[in-house]
Parts: structure tokens; sequence; C-alpha cells
């Protein structure tokens, strides 16, 4: 056995000498080779500055060129990480570009008078009208006071059948040829059919150029649609208790492709009143995140295109029907309509805690319903006048029968047209791309050390080279490791070597 392990030790030192040497004489150049290739490398590296320090003879020159060399490199290094660390903050910048075209796009206007409801369907139901708070206020909330609870409430009780959906499309504003006098797009007549009836926070509302219906252009500016309502003070009326005090249309200007958001966005024109709109279209273009705060990959379910205003409806649906078990019809999808008991016990107080808990937020990319990639607005500008002169109060009051009195009281009349042929876009863009953080990076290198990529390869086959030749020596310098492991075996223990004594 003795023999054996021997003869298994030297072996093993052999293929280990052999190995050794392999590597000696084919992988590690001798000292004189070393020396030669640094020299080599550092005469003719296309780093510049470098071969001035090891050619000169002179040791002041040497010196003088390795400060040179080394201020160049500290001035790259601190150039470089500063571009990075700036890529890394995205940065952007926008742009505002203004096109202009033959004809343009005119946007969906919305319409609603400020009276929701026939006054003989709720002169005897005072209580509808804290009823449609309640509806509407998954659109806008609105606090109900205390006092009208137990009134709410016996209501409910006593009319759990009731439709609020049904009243309103029958009881609301309607819109035919006694509210719409005229109706005029481009020179061209227009009809209370050609506006969509739409559920929104003052009840029935109705739309010119929803997106269902083919799409309308203008090609000339100072012309749009010219409308003339007659709001029927008399048989509409809101409850002035509540705060509803004004008579008039209001009306808001929003996308084809959008619903209409009245919230703080919507204009009015009051009773007597002419008012001029002159509009704008303005195209607003977000960066995606980390640039901007937009997701390009979000999609509605119940919208063509991605909105705030529309992700933010279906948000509050979903939790409502999560939540209750049914869908307000006010919102946009497909559930059991919810009725006035669940409006009340339900719904909202499931609208109080969405509002409360943020759990249907707006605005950078990590909430709910981010800022959207393309977006289209309208900004106007608005002029108003008084409704008619004389002559004009005269004529409408013998072509309607009515006294000059009602028609100062009840006429209302609205302009809406382009300012101009044109449409401005509102870019966010990239401050600093990729290839422009390489050029920034190529140039600062160019600048202060003559380098370019085939620099960057020369100096990595360098630094490898030497990492290997590194590793080549350390191994030819490791112990025999399976040498010791044998000397071990073999070497006799403690007990042992005094048992051999003692025998």
């Amino acid at each position: 056995m003795d023999q054996l392990g021997r003869f298994i030790q030297s072996d093993a030192k052999g293929i280990l000498e052999k190995i050794r040497l392999y590597f000696t004489e084919k992988l590690l150049p001798h000292l004189e080779d070393r020396r030669k290739y640094h020299q080599e490398f550092a005469s003719s590296t296309s780093f510049h500055g470098v071969h001035n320090i090891v050619q000169t003879q002179s040791k002041t020159r040497k010196v003088l060129w390795l400060f040179v060399v080394m201020g160049c490199l500290a001035i790259v290094i601190w150039q470089i990480c500063s571009r990075f660390i700036y890529y890394f903050s995205w940065p952007t910048t926008t742009t505002v570009v203004v096109q202009y075209v033959e004809n343009v796009k005119f946007p969906a206007v919305t319409f609603c008078n400020l009276n929701r409801f026939q006054a003989h369907a709720v002169s005897n139901l005072k209580i509808i009208f804290l009823i449609w708070n309640i509806v509407s206020g998954v659109l806008q909330k609105i606090a109900m006071e205390d006092k009208y609870a137990q009134e709410l409430n016996d209501f409910l009780l006593g009319n759990q059948n009731f439709s609020i959906k049904e009243f309103t499309r029958k009881n609301g504003f309607y819109l035919n040829s006694s509210t719409l006098l005229e109706c005029e797009f481009f020179g061209k007549p227009c009809y209370p059919q050609d506006f969509e009836h739409v559920f929104t926070e003052y009840g029935n509302c109705f739309t010119f150029n929803r997106n269902d219906l083919p799409a309308r252009r203008v090609s000339l500016s100072g012309r749009g649609l010219h409308l003339l309502f007659d709001v029927q003070q008399e048989q509409f009326t809101d409850g002035p208790a509540l705060g509803y005090t004004d008579a008039g249309i209001t009306f808001v200007i929003h996308s084809p492709e959008e619903l209409p958001r009245f919230d703080g966005l919507g204009l009015l024109t009051s009773v007597g009143m002419h008012a001029q709109v002159s509009i704008r279209q303005l195209k607003s273009i977000i960066q995606e995140y980390p640039w901007g705060e937009c997701k390009p990959d979000i999609k509605l379910q119940y919208h063509k295109i991605y909105s705030t205003n529309g992700c933010l409806q279906e948000c509050k649906a979903q939790y409502i029907q999560d939540r209750c078990g049914c869908l307000p019809f006010i919102l946009p999808g497909n559930g059991t309509e919810c009725d006035l008991l669940k409006f009340y016990n339900c719904v909202y107080p499931a609208i109080y805690d969405i509002e409360i808990k943020g759990l249907c937020t707006i605005g950078t990319h990590n909430s709910t319903c981010p800022a959207p990639c393309e977006e289209t607005d309208y900004p106007t500008t608005v002029t108003y006048s008084s409704f008619g002169g004389e002559k004009a109060i005269k004529y409408f009051s013998a072509k309607l029968k009515k006294s000059p009195e009602y028609i100062r009281q009840n006429l209302v009349r609205i302009d809406i047209k382009y300012h101009d042929l044109s449409y401005k876009i509102t870019q966010q863009q990239k401050a600093l791309t990729i290839s422009e953080l390489l050029a920034d990076v190529g140039g600062q290198l160019g600048l202060f050390c003559g380098a370019s990529m085939i620099t960057i390869i020369e100096l990595l086959e360098y630094i490898f080279t030497n990492f290997c030749w590194m590793c080549i020596f350390l191994l030819l310098k490791a112990p025999e490791m399976p040498q010791w492991n044998n000397l071990s075996q073999n070497q006799p223990t403690h007990k042992e070597k005094k048992g051999i004594q003692e025998c």
C-alpha cells in the first residue's frame, strides 16, 4: 500500500509539473518579453500623452507629461460622471410647434340647462334635488347636510322602485325645436337630432359632434357653430335653497373621443347674453416614465382613447361594483343598475371612501390614472354682450309670440368658432438620448485624451492580458495541495506514535 501511495503521489506530482511547464513555456512570457510588451503598448497606443511619458529621457519632462495625462484623465472622468448623472436624472425639454392647415376638426360641445328639472314634475317632489345630488356625487362630490337625512330616508323607504334615471330622462331638460330655436354649423342648418343625449351632473345634456357621428371640419376661421337657446325658465326650475340660483346654459368644449367634464371646466352663459367663444386646438405629447408621467400601455375598457377623466370614472365604477354589487347609471360599464337605497346606503359612502382614502388617484406615473401620453385640449377666449338690441328684441318677440321681457329672461345665444386654422403641438422630449450621451462621452475622451472606441478596446485588451498573466503567475506559485493532503494522511496521530514507542 505504501508503494501504491508513493506511486500515485509521484504521478500527480509529474502531472502538476507538466502543467506548470506548459504554462511557463506557452502562456507566460519571459520577463524581458513582458517588459517589451509594456514598452510597445505605451509607445503605440492611441491614448495621447502616454508615449511622451515613456519615450522621453528627461525626468522633468516625464513628470510634466505625467501630470498632464493624469489631469486630463481626471477631467474626463469628472465630465463623464457628470453626464451620466445628468442622464439618469431623466431630463426633458418642451418644444412648441404651430401647424397651419387647410381645415381642422371641430371639437365636441356639450350643452346643459342650469335648471335641471321641469317645474311641474318637481313641484310636489322637492326631494328630487337631494336625490340627484347623491346620484351625481359619483362625478362631483357634493356634501349633504344632516338635516335632510331623515326626509331622504323616509322617501327612499316608501319609493324603492323609483328610478331617478328614468325620471331625469323624462322630466329633465329636453332639446327640441322649442328649446333650440336656431342651429347653424358652418353655414348649414343643424337640428336637435344632430345632438346626442348624455347624463352629467347637470342631468340631461346634449353633445354636438360626438365621436359616433361623422367628423365635422371647418376650413375658414371665424365660422363655426351658432346656437340660440330658449331655457324656458317658467318650465324648468331648480332649488334656490340648495344653492342653484342661476339661469342659463352651461357648456364644455372637449375632444369628440372623450366624455364631457364640467367639474372646473364648464363655461356659463346666463340668460339675455350673447357669448362669442374663440377656440384653439392644443395637442400635448408627454414622454413615458421615467422622463414623463405617462404609461403608454394603459388601455380603458369602455373608452376608445385613454384620458384621466375616463380612467377615473372606470376606477370608481369598478370599486363601487365590487363593494355594492351594482353600477351607477352615470358611470361607464355593464352591470346591474343601482337603486336609490343602494345609492344612499352604499354608493354615496363608497364615493366618500374613494375621496378620503385616495383609492382613485390621477397625475403621476404610479397613480391609478397617470397622465395621458397624448391629449387634445381646446383653450377658449370668451367675450359676452347683451343679447339683441331693440330691433332684435322686437323681431324675436314677434317670431316667438313672446313678450320682450320673456326674450330677455330666456334666450341665450352662443357662437363657437376657431380663432385660426392652426393647432399648437406641445411636445415633451428627452433632453439627452442614448446616442447623445455616447456622443458626449466620445467628445470628452477625444478632446482631453485623444481617445476613441479603438482606444478603449486597446486598453481593455491590455488589462485583460495582464490579468491573465497575473492569474498564471499565482497558479505557478500556489502550494502543492495534493501533496499536502497525502502527507497529512500518511502522518501518524499522537496516539499512534505513543503506541509504537510502547511497543
